[in-house]
């Protein structure tokens, strides 16, 4: 019987399809396989469903039987693609389950760092003896309302984004290396520009872009110096399209107004300089992190798992 190796806990509801399908190797007496485990049990499986581990060529070379990687999640470049490929391993994602978690995240930053929703909040959690209620410019933020927000790659997670953008009055720009949504354009009043003028003319900058060569440090120093001293850096996306000591540094020296992160270079590791800004608004990587994305997410994983051991192309082959 085809078999599939799971790596990490996932919602059970999730994992009903694919089990009326395949015998499915998962954890059960705790919430993930250590690598160690990983590689003895991946030698045995058809199939891999890839949850927050790297996919490199030690694991693909121990994989003597697999022939498609699932990965759970948008962005893969925790997986060795080029490699499997050469060992003629497919391999998916799940772009489609994940937009609105990880809009909604993107949004809720935005909202957070201009009105000072999280440093009210520790403020008075900490009662911190300079926090006086009620008293004016003392702690006031900035509406989204007529803002301009720039968005940096118009995909599923881009366009949702600029939807809530729409409904909060908000101007908007974007780009990414193509023009392609002319209908998109029509029905928001976006405007497709260059990145300079993005970044000159944005109060909000929000990323939506994956990580490869042609994005890593995307915004850079010079990048970041185009930005408004008054503008904001959201970034939902990976932690490397940013330069984050480029970032600390214009943030520290008050050239940048402020930013929303909930990815990070080095990942779990947060720099110090970034936990002790106060008009840094920090979530650990919960993009996707509702119980619905999560259930729809294994559901969409297991979808091309199904319908390539049924002999079909998956729907979401990366290579």
């Amino acid at each position: 019987m085809t078999k599939v190796l799971v790596s990490y806990t996932l919602p059970e509801e999730g994992l009903i399809p694919l089990k009326e399908h395949v015998e499915v190797i998962h954890p059960t007496d705790k919430r993930r396989f250590s690598r160690e485990e990983i590689l003895a049990k991946i030698p045995e499986v058809d199939g891999y469903l890839a949850v927050n581990v790297s996919v490199d060529a030690e694991i693909i070379d121990a994989a003597s039987n697999l022939k498609i990687i699932a990965n759970y999640g948008v962005g893969y470049d925790s997986i060795d693609v080029e490699y499997a490929t050469q060992k003629g391993i497919i391999v998916t994602n799940t772009p489609t389950s994940v937009t609105e978690a990880t809009a909604e995240t993107a949004f809720g930053l935005m909202l957070s760092v201009l009105r000072n929703i999280t440093y009210c909040d520790r403020k008075l959690r900490n009662q911190d003896s300079d926090f006086i209620w009620g008293m004016l410019q003392k702690h006031t933020g900035h509406s989204l309302y007529g803002k301009t927000l720039g968005i940096i790659g118009l995909g599923r997670i881009g366009q949702a984004v600029a939807r809530r953008a729409v409904a909060s009055g908000m101007r908007m720009l974007y780009y990414q290396r193509n023009r392609i949504f002319d209908y998109f354009e029509r029905h928001s009043s976006a405007r497709y520009v260059s990145l300079d003028e993005l970044l000159e003319q944005s109060d909000v900058v929000s990323l939506h872009v994956p990580l490869n060569e042609s994005t890593h440090h995307l915004l850079g120093a010079n990048e970041l110096a185009k930005m408004k001293p008054s503008a904001y850096l959201i970034n939902t996306a990976r932690g490397p399209v940013v330069d984050e000591q480029a970032l600390i540094r214009r943030l520290q020296e008050g050239k940048l107004a402020g930013a929303g992160l909930d990815v990070y270079e080095e990942e779990p590791y947060i720099p110090e300089e970034l936990l002790q800004l106060e008009n840094v608004v920090l979530t650990p990587h919960i993009g996707t992190e509702t119980f619905e994305a999560r259930v729809a997410m294994a559901k969409e994983a297991a979808m091309n798992l199904i319908t390539y051991f049924s002999g079909k192309i998956p729907p979401h082959q990366v290579n």
